[in-house]
């Protein structure tokens, strides 16, 4: 099986306003060849698109706009985490020598419908991700003793670290005092708990071992995938873990021969606050209960370990680009180009991105 690099990325901005998918996958495509050296049209085996768009065909339409006449085309719809699926599904196409280049790009409009999983009728009419953010939050509580100072302190982060992040939806700092007084959305979540539907794309492009040097000197090697769907039904899950979390990592860890101890900078799923507190813990990168000790002391020291780009609290959460922006993120912390948002010395990172209330999994290992 072959090795698999990240060669080049592009993102538009995070944004509210409504822009067209089409329009959102070309200018992240763009970015890529506007930057990556050697790279032309005929060279790209594959286009795959990330998506919960209604929009039909959307690799062909990209292919075309693009001006790629690509041997595979397809989209890949997973709910939030489409984006990281998209990138394992082309890293299986070069791994398995049916392709040597492969352009991922991901992308979602505001107010899209993939945010409410229709099919669970265990959900009874609380469709809305909200309510198991509510939930999630509830148990939390209870189990762990967590304080909304603890939940706000995730929050005031993540918006700290998007200042430093161009293409985020937020660039506003939010202190502690004003998340915990944000409007209620429900009895345990408030406003700025939340992570932001927006509109936005990103774009990486991957290729194998044989071909990587050609369009990059500082190509980032995919060195663990791990993947878990325990249901798609909300009453199956746990509510104080997140158990395909665990099992993914899990999967990623043993592929890429590492441990959590080695894991230098990670981008976390963090739809709710609640959610960082528990990726946190279940991936094992802290010993803490309930995490909340280990996120306190990155905001008061600054440390940029946990989603430097602002997570999706910060940056925005465009369904189909997350996994695809996250992977991009982590790209440029192992090549040293994130600027005000590079953590020192970084070697392995990792990617974190789940699906309906965490029912599915997906974790990603990169190396420089």
């Amino acid at each position: 099986m072959r090795k698999v690099a990240v060669v080049g990325y592009g993102s538009s901005n995070f944004t509210k306003d409504e822009i067209p998918v089409e329009t959102l996958l070309l200018e992240s495509t763009k970015q890529i060849f506007d930057t990556t050296k050697n790279i032309s049209q005929d060279l790209i085996d594959g286009v795959i698109v990330s998506t919960n768009d209604n929009s039909k065909y959307l690799a062909a339409i990209l292919s075309e706009l693009a001006g790629i006449k690509p041997k595979i085309a397809h989209s890949v719809e997973h709910l939030c985490s489409s984006g990281s699926n998209a990138a394992i599904s082309a890293y299986s196409y070069i791994a398995s020598g049916l392709a040597d280049v492969v352009l991922v790009a991901g992308a979602d409009k505001i107010n899209n419908t993939g945010q409410v999983l229709e099919w669970d009728k265990t959900r009874g009419e609380f469709t809305h991700p909200i309510f198991w953010g509510s939930m999630f939050t509830k148990a939390h509580k209870r189990k762990f003793n967590t304080t909304d100072e603890e939940l706000a302190i995730v929050s005031a982060k993540n918006h700290k670290h998007a200042l430093d992040n161009p293409n985020a939806y937020s660039h506003k700092i939010h202190t502690i005092s004003e998340i915990m007084n944000s409007k209620n959305i429900t009895d345990d979540l408030r406003l700025l708990d939340c992570s932001y539907p927006c509109s936005g794309g990103s774009s990486i492009l991957l290729a194998s071992e044989d071909v990587a040097t050609k369009f990059s000197d500082e190509s980032v090697w995919i060195s663990g995938i791990g993947q878990k769907t325990n249901s798609a039904s909300f009453v199956k899950n746990e509510l104080s873990v997140l158990s395909s979390s665990v099992t993914a990592s899990k999967y990623a860890y043993d592929m890429a021969k590492t441990c959590p101890a080695e894991i230098d900078v990670a981008e976390i799923h963090d739809a709710f606050t609640v959610c960082e507190l528990m990726a946190i813990k279940d991936l094992g990168l802290s010993e803490n209960e309930n995490a909340s000790d280990y996120v306190r002391d990155m905001f008061n020291t600054g440390n940029r370990k946990i989603n430097p780009r602002g997570g999706l609290i910060g940056a925005g959460h465009p369904l189909g680009a997350t996994g695809v922006s996250q992977i991009m993120e982590i790209v440029m912390q192992l090549q040293n180009k994130a600027e005000k948002r590079q953590v020192c010395g970084v070697k392995k990172g990792l990617i974190h991105n789940m699906s309906a209330a965490a029912t599915s999994s997906t974790v990603l290992i990169l190396e420089s």
